[in-house]
């Protein structure tokens, strides 16, 4: 996202002019390049808030240099500013010790004796 080719570039690497190669890219993908472009761009940014990451830095990370036009955008193509959004559905961030994984936390349960050698612990 950051190392963005312009469309002259690409266009020139394929042997088309701008123009046509706009009009084969939509034709044979539905959009333009720079919409498929803007989609990824907001679906990372979705992502970014989802995770907890604030609204300025997934806008910078996503390559917007103004927060409000990001704002904007993303409010258009989403339904709600990326602030809502990213109450919504941001994974609350755990206060504390870290997540047990779910084998450990099963052996934790596990009786005590249970690992040991002897013949008591283990029934026949």
């Amino acid at each position: 996202m950051h190392d963005e080719l312009t469309v002259r570039d690409v266009a020139a690497r394929v042997a088309l002019s701008p123009y046509h190669f706009i009009r084969m890219f939509s034709a044979l993908f539905g959009d333009t390049p720079h919409q498929v472009r803007t989609r990824a761009r907001v679906e990372r940014a979705k992502g970014l808030l989802a995770a907890g990451v604030t609204v300025t830095d997934a806008c910078l990370e996503v390559g917007f240099s103004s927060l409000g036009s990001f704002s904007l955008l993303f409010h258009r193509r989403t339904g709600v500013p990326p602030s809502m959004y990213r109450r919504q559905v941001a994974v609350p961030r755990s206060v504390g010790a870290p997540p047990v994984p779910g084998c450990l936390g099963l052996i934790s349960q596990v009786p005590p004796g249970a690992w040991s050698n002897s013949r008591e612990a283990c029934p026949r």
